[in-house]
């Protein structure tokens, strides 16, 4: 899976290869911006003030979506064209406004810039949700014209939508490994210069990403009108069921539950090291197992995607996140925790890209735009809930593990049984 992602990243002449170098830099340059974050809010005060702090900062990440759902989603769906500019506007926004955030780290304007920052993040986030399929498709009409001389290519097929889940989990995968890269690169900027400098690289970086933006293909004509376009039924369909299918419903419960516990196990994971007075190294093994966890994660979504269905994938990833946490639950150390951090990252890799799929496959192209962008304030909505707990109430190890291996299993049975009374 990592020779064929990095083949479709420098193959630049496809549109697949430069959505994936886009999102490279995307993502290199948000983790330039938690890492300074991180340092400003979190590292360089006591546990005590962190909690408020962080509180704030949890709240202002749910703000974001309120704007990109009821607004932006519908313009994402209106233009095939437009998604572009979209695109690169969101990271020419985000490299004006890191150079801004550098000049006000200890100012209260840091809170609304990091605000619009975040607005942008989420807004690239919605819209690369619909460009997978789009760019899929484009690709697909390409090969296909220079294969028999002539446009035209039977989308009803099981070809590209089989592909959604492996697009998902490349793309995924490429994310995380310039991850790794721009947050080694900022730790060490970080501990040596300061969080200012940090800032000012991801501000270079999203100055890149505007570039890659500008580049990205536009679709063909045939892409482009199966893409936007919607039936009378669909748009029927859609507006007495803005969720989707049954599959697209109970996997967007699924998937929410999962983001609540990434969110929560993170925040019990940092104040438990900040509580025990453990260095910044336990903080970067956990950082490096989850990122480890999650590229194998990546690996299993791609081998599997065509034996299992993404529901089964998702049914997966809820069942062994409640083992892991019932495992980790027996021994409560700080070595126990940091490896579940790395198992928590198998789990969530396996579940995000096979949820996207999901949407992808189920959900009109030309009502995909505001379907992500609803979707991901539900799932931001349990990331923040998730975090909330532990920063506003205090935690053991063993009660927060216990907590999440019931709420995980229970979440298991419900998408068991739901998906199947729905069905009958």
């Amino acid at each position: 899976m990592a020779w064929a992602s990095a083949q479709d990243l420098f193959n630049q002449r496809i549109a697949f290869g430069r959505l994936a170098l886009v999102h490279v830099i995307m993502m290199a340059g948000d983790t330039l911006v938690t890492i300074s974050l991180a340092g400003s809010l979190f590292f360089s005060v006591s546990p005590t003030e962190a909690k408020g702090r962080v509180l704030a900062y949890l709240l202002i990440t749910i703000a974001p979506f309120a704007i990109v759902s009821p607004v932006l989603g519908p313009l994402i769906d209106r233009s095939s064209q437009g998604r572009r500019v979209l695109v690169a506007m969101s990271a020419g926004a985000r490299a004006l406004l890191c150079w801004s955030m550098s000049q006000h780290l200890n100012s209260l304007w840091l809170y609304p810039e990091a605000f619009l920052v975040l607005i942008s993040s989420k807004f690239y986030v919605v819209t690369r949700g619909t460009l997978v399929p789009e760019m899929a498709r484009s690709d697909q009409f390409d090969e296909h014209t220079e294969q028999v001389g002539e446009a035209g290519w039977p989308l009803n097929g099981g070809e590209q939508k089989a592909g959604f889940a492996g697009f998902n989990a490349q793309l995924t995968l490429l994310g995380t490994l310039a991850g790794l890269v721009s947050g080694a690169v900022g730790a060490g900027l970080l501990k040596g210069v300061g969080a200012t400098s940090v800032l000012v690289c991801a501000s270079v970086v999203f100055v890149g990403a505007t570039v890659a933006s500008l580049r990205l293909k536009s679709p063909t004509a045939a892409a482009r009108e199966r893409t936007i376009a919607m039936t009378q039924v669909e748009r029927d369909v859609h507006a007495l069921n803005p969720l989707g299918d049954v599959e697209v419903a109970w996997g967007l419960g699924a998937a929410s539950v999962l983001r609540f516990t990434v969110g929560f196990a993170t925040f019990l994971l940092a104040f438990g090291l900040r509580r025990a007075h453990a260095g910044l190294g336990w903080f970067a093994v956990a950082l490096v197992l989850s990122a480890l966890g999650a590229l194998a994660g990546l690996a299993v979504v791609t081998r599997l995607r065509n034996t299992l269905a993404e529901s089964t994938l998702l049914l997966m990833a809820l069942f062994a996140t409640a083992l892991g946490a019932a495992l980790a639950s027996l021994s409560p150390s700080l070595v126990t925790q940091t490896i579940f951090a790395g198992w928590l990252g198998v789990c969530a890799a396996v579940a995000q890209p096979s949820f996207d799929a999901i949407t992808q496959r189920h959900v009109a192209p030309g009502a995909q735009g505001r379907t992500f962008a609803r979707f991901a304030v539900r799932q931001q909505l349990g990331w923040v809930v998730g975090a909330v707990i532990p920063v506003g109430v205090t935690l053991s190890f063993v009660d927060g593990d216990r907590l999440l291996a019931l709420l995980t299993l229970f979440a298991a049975l419900a998408y068991v049984m739901g998906r199947r009374v729905a069905r009958r």
